[in-house]
């Protein structure tokens, strides 16, 4: 939290602005508004909130929203808005599971990303925690997905099949190639077997994106006004929203798989540490959960959430129904 304190006073944001009904606390023209937004919603307490807490928040909530005023504060207001936002589906309404919720993607993730960096990992081993990973990472972008446009459920389980049998042949072909060069130091091999999850991983999580997601291309996604007003349907949102998406997936697994395998051997090599396995593995797991709680955030505010498209980019059916230069739509997350 004080880094977060720290940025906001940086750049001169208010901790808790005069507040705006569905929009972001932090401005999201730069990128440490979005980061400070994602920080905010992605916050892993709000797995915790009860039943009570919700109904809270939505009456606050419907309460601004049908016009009334000074019956909370800004600071509640935004607290409500924050645990509808990390807890709701934008487009369905319905609650998210806590596993597969941007907040949860840490406290739940953590488990098979420290397996992805075991050391010395036999063949099936590291397919195993592949296949964990990106189970994980499917559902995840399942949950999260843009679902202004209902797909079947069968789409979504041929796409996860997709997904999770690349991550794995993935993984296990650059495994196999690895295992051919024998004549290898095996100093170096040491060192490509510790880096091949992120390769792997990086690839592998931008494919998973791509084949839950990629329906939506199919059949578009909504675009609408400022005011939220749908002004129709459009599949070059759709290719926008997947696009930056899948680079954002692309580019979360390389802080959180690089920098534990830059710093977990120096720290192996202490004498406290290096005579035992279990301190080894404990240390990891300690490693591996604040890289990605480093990483998330970061990743995530690489694009906006809800994203903007020129109007002039788009359809010629959606262009003759509005007079905005500007639409929006919600990429996902």
């Amino acid at each position: 939290m004080a880094t977060e304190y720290a940025l906001s006073q940086w750049k001169g944001y208010p901790a808790y602005p005069a507040f705006a009904l569905g929009q972001p606390r932090f401005p999201q023209d730069s990128f440490t508004g979005r980061y400070l937004h994602f920080k905010d919603i992605i916050d892993w307490k709000t797995l915790f909130a009860t039943k009570k807490d919700h109904t809270r928040a939505f009456e606050l909530l419907e309460r601004w929203k049908v016009g009334e005023r000074g019956f909370a504060s800004d600071e509640e207001m935004w607290k409500a808005q924050k645990l509808k936002q990390s807890t709701f589906h934008p487009d369905t309404g319905e609650k998210i599971f806590p596993a597969f919720r941007m907040a949860g993607y840490v406290p739940f993730g953590w488990i098979t990303v420290t397996g992805l960096l075991l050391r010395s990992p036999s063949t099936a081993t590291m397919i195993f925690w592949q296949w964990a990973n990106q189970s994980h990472n499917a559902l995840v972008n399942y949950a999260n997905r843009n679902a202004s446009q209902p797909q079947p459920m069968s789409r979504y389980l041929g796409a996860y099949g997709a997904a999770v049998s690349a991550a794995c042949s993935l993984s296990f072909g650059l495994n196999f190639i690895l295992k051919r060069f024998k004549d290898m130091p095996k100093s170096t091999q040491f060192i490509f077997q510790r880096f091949i999850p992120l390769p792997a991983t990086s690839l592998a999580s931008s494919l998973n994106v791509l084949c839950m997601r990629g329906s939506e291309v199919a059949s578009g996604i909504d675009v609408y006004d400022r005011e939220g007003n749908v002004v129709g349907v459009s599949q070059i949102a759709a290719k926008q929203a997947l696009k930056e998406t899948t680079l954002t997936r692309a580019f979360l697994p390389v802080p959180l798989l690089l920098l534990p395998q830059l710093i977990l051997p120096k720290l192996e090599k202490l004498p406290s540490i290096a005579v035992s396995d279990k301190r080894i593995l404990l240390l990891q797991s300690v490693v591996c959960t604040a890289s990605f709680a480093l990483s998330l955030p970061v990743a995530l505010a690489l694009f906006p959430q809800e994203s903007t498209i020129a109007t002039s980019k788009l359809e010629e059916g959606i262009r003759a129904k509005t007079r905005h230069t500007e639409l929006y739509f919600n990429k996902g997350l």
